[in-house]
């Protein structure tokens, strides 16, 4: 037997890798099966350039659970090695790198395996010590290697009772006995092992007898060697891609299509990309895209490494371009990376447009499942933004589909405003918009549904990019209003009849967070008495604040709502309540207007005097004056609008006005509902 020392000079190397590592410790059974799968290729091309003429046998690489040892096995029947070539990869070359890591990395969580392209590091991340038993395919022993982690090592000759190959046997760790489990190995094998090119058995298949489970003499193999993407597409039919996508994910609705990657010339690509139908939860849509390199599992999370919108797809891309195991960051900057992520999306796009191109009734009908992936890709990329403008839809309230151009011939007669612009009118939620949608619809509008979960940032960008197209939503403003042009309007309600009015509505405005402001219209007398709305930009920018727009509208966010309750002034029912008005309190009405006139043309007079002098040149007493008479101006003005406010809060009509037009704004709930409903009962019997 021949002891050693391994060429570190940190007196324990093992526990430091094992404590950067501690997080993805798990990972040791990929890389030692990499390392199984590795060394039975190798025999396997020997064997085809005729280096290697013996027999090749059973390849299969076996992994095995001693929970009673308190071991795990991994053999295979590869190329093996011989004493001087296990001292040469294992003592001097994988623990020199070791030290270099330390000195490099000894400040940083960094990730390392892989790092110097030698998995076997990773076995003493759960094993207390690790034997190396291999037999070279050449004519020499076999030899014996164990290290219990400490620089100290022994190496010895042996017999292998199987031949050519090798055993990595790790006598598992306290802290690790977790992996002695046999249901944690088979999660292991199937989520990194599933699709690797070399058969892999765990223990042997199961069958149910005498009322239990019982071992067969059949291996357990757990991986599938030829995946489909290794397979040309010619070769494939659509039933293969379906069982293919409900073996990664069996709980999964069917997919709507899926693009095979097939690319060896700038760069090695192979996958099968689907599209799933997506959810208006983006979130619970990502991490579906597993990453592969020669068919070894690297990682399900690809954000960073493809576009953030090809998340949202399903499926596999294999690379043996993509390193394996190393930083995320390393990746995301990684050259063949990118060329491979704008492979991608150039496919992606490709791939769409022809179908919107060829089967253009197909696509419409799966519009609905497309929109957000879409939208969420011109939002996020630039180049799929130019791609996408020829195949994203809008989509009306009456289920009509239309290209960006397609749409603006069709509403651009009807629908271009005073300062040419192309306006588009939305609905974010056709029920409840109902009205306002009817009402868009017979004054000549089209009315578009966007009412997905990017729609308000999809808004902001196209007005941002297309050239004058506004978007309006649809209960914004009065339908007279939105589409703005000149016209002369006819009022029945003078600017004084307008004022004293105000205070009128006013009154009778839900009180709470909200704010409303009662301003006046002059409107078909069809048209509703009152209308609320909600200004387009300040309602924008809180729903974008609301899904995380960043930035300065977080502050929208948190500004109350506000409301514009809009008063028909030509309705029959609004001139009605103004002759009321002036009826029963034309007297004081006169009497505050006397009162104001009387007190404004002294404050206009006062104002006269002060002329354009600087504020410190005018007189004390004069500013005083100026002062008080401001007071006297607006504590009228106060007293007018409290008397008219009482008055208008004893008017049930008007109450019943406002509370009409919450109603068909879904507003109207709890008390304020069960009151209107009395209310109605009480003026339906007078």
């Amino acid at each position: 037997m021949q002891k050693g020392k391994i060429g570190v000079s940190t007196e324990n190397i093992f526990p430091i890798i094992k404590k950067f590592l501690y997080s993805d410790h798990e990972i040791f059974l990929r890389e030692l099966i990499s390392n199984a799968v590795d060394a039975t290729q190798k025999i396997k091309t020997l064997a085809g350039a005729s280096e290697f003429k013996g027999e090749l046998g059973d390849l299969t690489i076996r992994v095995n659970v001693d929970k009673e040892k308190k071991t795990i096995t991994i053999s295979d029947a590869g190329v093996g090695m011989t004493q001087e070539e296990v001292e040469k990869y294992i003592n001097q070359i994988a623990f020199s790198g070791a030290e270099e890591f330390v000195n490099k990395f000894k400040d940083q969580s960094v990730q390392i395996i892989g790092h110097f392209g030698l998995g076997f590091y990773s076995s003493f991340m759960v094993s207390k010590s690790v034997e190396v038993i291999s037999k070279s395919w050449k004519d020499e022993p076999a030899v014996r290697w164990e290290c219990d982690g400490s620089p100290e090592y022994q190496i010895e000759e042996t017999t292998r009772a199987t031949g050519r190959g090798t055993d990595i046997v790790l006598h598992v760790a306290d802290d690790s006995e977790e992996f002695l489990e046999e249901s944690r190995i088979s999660a292991l094998l199937n989520k990194y092992c599933k699709f690797m090119p070399i058969e892999i058995a765990f223990g042997k298949k199961k069958e149910w007898k005498d009322g239990k489970y019982e071992n067969t003499e059949e291996d357990n193999i757990i991986n599938q060697t030829n995946p489909i993407w290794t397979k040309k597409p010619t070769e494939l039919k659509d039933e293969d891609y379906a069982e293919f996508y409900r073996t990664l994910y069996p709980m999964a609705d069917e997919p709507m299509f899926h693009i095979h990657l097939n690319v060896d010339y700038p760069f090695n690509l192979t996958g099968i990309l689907y599209f799933p139908k997506i959810s208006n939860n983006i979130d619970l849509q990502k991490n579906k895209i597993q990453l592969y390199s020669n068919q070894v599992f690297v990682t399900d999370s690809v954000e960073g490494i493809v576009p953030e919108f090809l998340t949202l797809l399903h499926g596999v891309i294999d690379s043996p371009d993509i390193p394996l195991n190393v930083s995320r960051s390393y990746l995301q900057s990684d050259s063949n990376v990118k060329k491979i992520s704008n492979h991608i999306t150039k496919k992606v796009a490709d791939r769409l447009n022809n179908l919107f191109k060829n089967e253009r009734e197909t696509y419409e009908q799966k519009w609905a499942d497309l929109k957000l992936f879409v939208e969420y890709g011109m939002l996020t990329d630039e180049k799929f933004y130019e791609s996408a403008q020829k195949f994203v839809m809008f989509k009306d309230v009456d289920g009509k589909h239309y290209t960006i151009e397609e749409y603006r011939e069709a509403i651009k007669l009807e629908q271009t405003d005073k300062d040419n612009k192309v306006v588009h009118i939305y609905s974010n939620d056709p029920e409840a918009q109902y009205s306002f949608n009817e009402a868009a619809k017979a004054h000549g509008y089209n009315v578009l549904v966007m009412d997905g979960q990017l729609d308000n940032h999809f808004i902001q960008m196209m007005e941002g990019k297309l050239e004058n197209v506004q978007f309006v939503r649809v209960d914004s403003d009065v339908v007279d209003n939105l589409v703005r042009k000149e016209q002369k309007k006819e009022w029945k309600l003078t600017t004084e009849e307008q004022e004293n009015l105000k205070p009128v509505f006013e009154a009778n405005t839900p009180e709470g967070e909200a704010h409303y402001n009662v301003s006046f219209e002059a409107l078909s007398e069809t048209a509703a008495p009152i209308i609320i709305t909600q200004n387009e930009f300040m309602r924008r920018m809180k729903d974008m604040s609301q899904m995380g727009g960043g930035g300065g509208m977080n502050f929208y966010g948190k500004l109350p709502d506000s409301y514009t309750v809009v008063v028909n002034a030509n309705h029959p029912l609004v001139v009605e309540v103004k002759d009321e008005l002036k009826s029963e309190l034309a007297g004081k009405i006169e009497e505050f207007k006397s009162q104001l006139q009387t007190e404004e043309t002294a404050l206009e007079n006062l104002k006269k005097e002060k002329g354009d002098k600087k504020d410190e040149d005018v007189p004390a007493d004069l500013k005083t004056k100026i002062a008080d008479a401001e007071v006297k101006v607006e504590s009228i003005r106060k007293e007018q609008a409290d008397i008219l406010g009482q008055w208008g809060k004893s008017h049930k009509a008007v109450r019943q006005l406002i509370d009409l037009a919450l109603l068909s704004n879904n507003m109207l709930k709890g008390e304020a509902l069960s009151n209107f409903v009395k209310r109605s009962l009480e003026l339906i019997k007078k």
